[in-house]
């Protein structure tokens, strides 16, 4: 790796869809996520594992989460593969108790371990190959000190939503957003596309990701050397059910 502005780079790299344009705009678009509400429970959950310990949080963005759980006494470590949206979390308050490094969170090594490592809000999606999502583990794994936790925020898919033959499935429809999901069931395989109009300008951003069950993440955790120990429906802890939308899953590496 090598060191430029502050930052470590890692190469080589995945494509990056959070270029400057989907950036500017990224948190006044996901309002509904900075919600106080939504992002203390986040960070109450994650600062109960991390305790006295750092934690690292893979796919960083601008800090949503990150900058409030370091507010909280943590010490937190990000990375993330946008320059741009580091770039947002760095001009903001409290910016420079966090590190940062630009990589690939599947591969990129930060060259210290951590009591809590974490992926919030589907991102684990954003590797979209088998291959990638376990290497992730093997990567977190690396990161975690004996006894550490990997938390990860995912939903759970709506394929019963889908009806046969069917592909595609809105998520969101409103006026200045149109989003929705076009889906093959036969690979885990999904591009979610999002229509929008800001201010007179519209605007068009699709990206691929890949989804994975509960199970399968299991079994990536084990084959890293974690198990589960703990799955709930929400960051309140609420049970996991056939009906959950969503988990929070925590598997924990031996000590």
């Amino acid at each position: 790796m090598a060191a430029y502005g502050g930052l470590w780079h890692s190469a080589p790299v995945p494509k990056n869809y959070f270029d400057e344009e989907i950036a500017e705009g990224y948190d006044e678009g996901s309002a509904e996520l900075f919600a106080p509400a939504v992002v203390d429970q986040t960070v109450s959950f994650l600062a109960d594992l991390a305790g006295d310990g750092g934690a690292l949080e893979l796919g960083i963005g601008t800090g949503r989460i990150g900058l409030p759980l370091s507010q909280r006494g943590v010490r937190v470590h990000g990375i993330d593969l946008s320059t741009a949206m580091v770039a947002r979390l760095q001009a903001k308050s409290g910016a420079d108790e966090i590190g940062v490094t630009i990589g690939d969170f599947a591969t990129t090594r930060v060259g210290e371990t951590f009591r809590l490592a974490y992926l919030v809000y589907n991102t684990i999606e954003n590797l979209t190959t088998q291959d990638e999502q376990v290497g992730c583990f093997i990567n977190v794994a690396a990161h975690l000190e004996p006894g550490g936790c990997f938390v990860i925020e995912l939903e759970v898919p709506q394929l019963q939503r889908l009806p046969p033959g069917e592909r595609v499935r809105a998520f969101t429809v409103s006026p200045p957003h149109l989003g929705f999901d076009e889906i093959d069931v036969a690979t885990q395989h999904g591009v979610s596309h999002h229509h929008w109009v800001s201010d007179g300008r519209g605007g068009v951003f699709s990206m691929p990701y890949r989804y994975a069950w509960p199970s399968e993440l299991d079994l990536m955790a084990r084959i890293a050397g974690m198990t589960l120990r703990e799955r709930w429906g929400g960051w309140n802890r609420e049970p996991f059910t056939g009906d959950s939308m969503k988990h929070v899953s925590v598997w924990e590496k031996a000590a």
